[in-house]
């Protein structure tokens, strides 16, 4: 009974702390996967025109989470970026609308995200498809928490 009841606390405290939203991370998930991203956060105009220009690198688990409120069209170039990106587009409810994958470092080419982007969030390349990241994946992240999210915190 005791073995029993420690496994069933440790199962709801794992899934409590996987709940949790904090402005410093994104959890996604599909039918395939749930993962979680450290984020920095890109509101301001300032913030978002800098974004990740000038890193020569970033961790595998750490992106950064571009805000637009309200939503609006948005396209993102890769100039003065040194790392290649995926960059997964997201609605008003916290859906990707849109996947960009492997943005070239210095490229000048506008990358389009849609005509109502809430939410852009960048990683390094080749991790969107490692878990199957596409549109219909669902993000969680209290950003989501005043409008009509679809994985609520």
């Amino acid at each position: 009974m005791r073995i029993l009841a420690g496994l069933l606390l440790s199962i709801f405290l794992s899934q409590g702390a996987f709940a949790e939203c904090r402005s410093d991370r994104v959890d996604l998930r599909n039918d395939k996967a749930q993962v979680r991203f450290l984020v920095e956060l890109a509101v301001s105009p300032q913030e978002r025109a800098k974004g990740l220009m000038f890193r020569e690198s970033m961790p595998q688990g750490e992106g950064m989470l571009f805000v637009f409120d309200p939503p609006q069209p948005v396209a993102f170039w890769m100039k003065n970026t040194l790392i290649p990106l995926d960059m997964i587009f997201l609605d008003r409810t916290g859906v990707v609308t849109r996947v960009h994958s492997d943005a070239v470092p210095g490229d000048l080419t506008p990358i389009e995200g849609g005509d109502s982007v809430f939410a852009v969030l960048e990683v390094n390349a080749g991790l969107a498809a490692r878990y199957s990241i596409a549109p219909g994946t669902v993000m969680r992240h209290e950003i989501f928490s005043q409008g009509p999210a679809i994985w609520p915190c």
